[in-house]
């Protein structure tokens, strides 16, 4: 569709473009032929992580010195855009490089980021922060699971749900009350190496989870019981930091969401495209039809108008400009067109859209989590609001 195959952002330069290039063969010759059995397994084979690390893909914004590939988030941006072109859902490197390495990067000592970084580059370490609990999703403010000083250690109990890389990660930035009798400022951010943990009865995953999308993406809970972990895997300099260190990482959260939207949308169009030239229906083509026409006008031009949002989006997040109430737009509006767009795009399969053989059929599944993680749609107008 040259409407959307010819436009270029304009944070593209040749040596992202090189990258582009690089992502796309690397995703079509390593991931997209695994796709389908990750889907049925509900889980990413883990080796992926670590051919992911060879190819330099891994915690591509992130430092050299830490064994990071020294780009931005535009270098984030085109890994995310070239997963969901080929339509490979599962592979939860946004959370992995996108948000918990920033954490560490941003908030932890040399020796931290000396002890993980360069592991989750390679894929030896595959990362997950456990946020959500049973009772708390979007309200951070009371998460109930603590870390109480004891000695040299904390001592972690709690449990944390709906945990992207949750059955894979073997390194957990877990978000934890210090202070259970304060609220934000209570909160901190505790490091867990699960496998030094694992098998003590400490800590333990619960199922994987069964969604209705993201199939291979392993979603877990996670339960900990008097989980010990040293002092020091402690991110920021005293307690109490951890929701100020959320606010402040998760502008880049929502736009990694965003970014996600805005390429689906523009995938569908494509497979929607190339569906409705062949596809006949009363002796022509159902591009022929005038409604065809209109509701794909109006999906591009929509599109396009998320498309060039994010990018300036983008562009103020690389200059550290990126507010809570632009994001917070940024990720509702696009989630919201994402669904309505694929939604719109399936129709024109008719039947055949809504078989599980055919892309846009996962890709309707798979849209509808975006209005909820990251902050529900819900609540990012009501952080919009508080700025009108």
């Amino acid at each position: 569709m040259s409407l959307l195959e010819n436009y270029e952002s304009p944070w593209m330069d040749e040596e992202l473009g090189i990258l582009r290039d690089a992502v796309k063969k690397f995703v079509e010759r390593e991931f997209a032929p695994h796709a389908t059995k990750w889907d049925k397994q509900g889980f990413v084979d883990r080796d992926a992580w670590n051919k992911a690390g060879e190819a330099g893909l891994l915690c591509a914004s992130i430092s050299e010195q830490w064994g990071g590939g020294g780009g931005d988030f535009r270098h984030e941006m085109v890994l995310v855009e070239e997963l969901n072109k080929a339509n490979v859902t599962g592979f939860g490197n946004g959370v992995h490089s996108g948000i918990v390495a920033h954490y560490i990067s941003a908030y932890g000592s040399d020796e931290q980021k000396q002890r993980w970084l360069p592991k989750m580059a390679s894929g030896e370490l595959v990362a997950a922060i456990a946020m959500s609990e049973p009772g708390t999703g979007s309200d951070l403010q009371a998460v109930g699971t603590t870390a109480i000083k004891d000695g040299d250690d904390y001592i972690i109990n709690g449990q944390k749900t709906f945990i992207t890389n949750g059955m894979t990660a073997n390194l957990v930035c877990v978000v934890a009350k210090t202070d259970p009798n304060e609220k934000a400022k209570g909160i901190s951010l505790i490091m867990v190496e699960t496998d030094a943990v694992q098998g003590e009865g400490g800590f333990t995953r619960g199922r994987n989870l069964e969604k209705l999308g993201l199939k291979a993406q392993d979603t877990a809970e996670l339960f900990f019981d008097d989980v010990r972990v040293p002092s020091s895997f402690l991110l920021g300099s005293a307690e109490g930091k951890g929701f100020i260190q959320l606010m402040e990482q998760l502008p880049q959260e929502r736009l990694i969401i965003a970014v996600g939207a805005v390429a689906a949308m523009e995938t569908a169009l494509r497979l929607t495209s190339d569906y409705v030239k062949e596809r006949k229906a009363f002796g022509k083509r159902i591009l022929d039809f005038q409604n065809t026409q209109f509701k794909l006008a109006e999906c591009i031009t929509e599109a396009r108008i998320a498309r060039t949002f994010i990018d300036d989006c983008a562009m103020k997040l690389l200059e550290g400009n990126l507010d809570t109430a632009t994001a917070s737009m940024a990720k509702w509006w696009t989630a919201q067109k994402q669904c309505e767009i694929v939604d719109t795009c399936l129709q024109f399969f008719g039947g055949y859209g809504y078989m599980m053989e055919y892309p846009i059929a996962k890709m309707y599944a798979d849209s509808r989590v975006q209005k909820i993680y990251g902050g529900s749609n819900e609540i990012m107008k009501l952080l919009i609001a508080r700025e009108i």
